[in-house]
């Protein structure tokens, strides 16, 4: 009896380490949904992604002892030079791919913070290696590169006002 509780036990875990290799988790990153007031409707920055031009909020990988709205204000300041106050409460998420420079795509879910935008400075980490746009909300939604991310901003529309 235990040696066929053991071969049990043995043949689960090989199974959960097998499909492992097929099977992997969602990454993820974080994301700074910068907005500030505009004419009609709140304006949304978009930056470009630096292999591929793609139109994206700023973002990047959790950074470890950090909380997440802090990660959002840090990739905001770092991509696009943006100062501004990050709601320590996530707005909502949404499902991406992380391109990586080998060709490889890794699925990811970005959570996504409000900022309210302060002041852009000129001179940023990233300067020089990406593009940045404000547009008023519904723009950004069409012209962002990430159909989950145009998605995303038509559906919190209201909690940019």
């Amino acid at each position: 009896m235990a040696m066929a509780s053991a071969i049990k036990a043995f043949d689960a875990s090989w199974l959960r380490e097998f499909a492992g290799l097929f099977i992997k988790p969602a990454r993820l990153q974080i994301a700074a949904l910068c907005f500030r007031p505009g004419e009609d409707e709140p304006e949304v920055l978009l930056v470009s992604s630096r292999d591929t031009g793609r139109w994206i909020l700023p973002k990047g990988w959790p950074e470890k002892g950090q909380p997440a709205f802090e990660t959002a204000l840090t990739e905001a300041r770092e991509e696009a030079g943006v100062l501004g106050t990050a709601t320590p409460k996530a707005l909502g998420s949404f499902r991406s791919f992380k391109g990586l420079s080998s060709g490889l795509r890794l699925r990811t879910n970005v959570l996504v913070f409000k900022v309210r935008f302060d002041e852009q400075l000129q001179e940023f980490k990233e300067a020089g290696q990406r593009k940045c746009v404000w547009l008023p909300l519904s723009q950004a939604a069409a012209m962002a590169d990430e159909p989950a991310l145009g998605r995303f901003l038509l559906r919190y529309r209201s909690d940019l006002i």
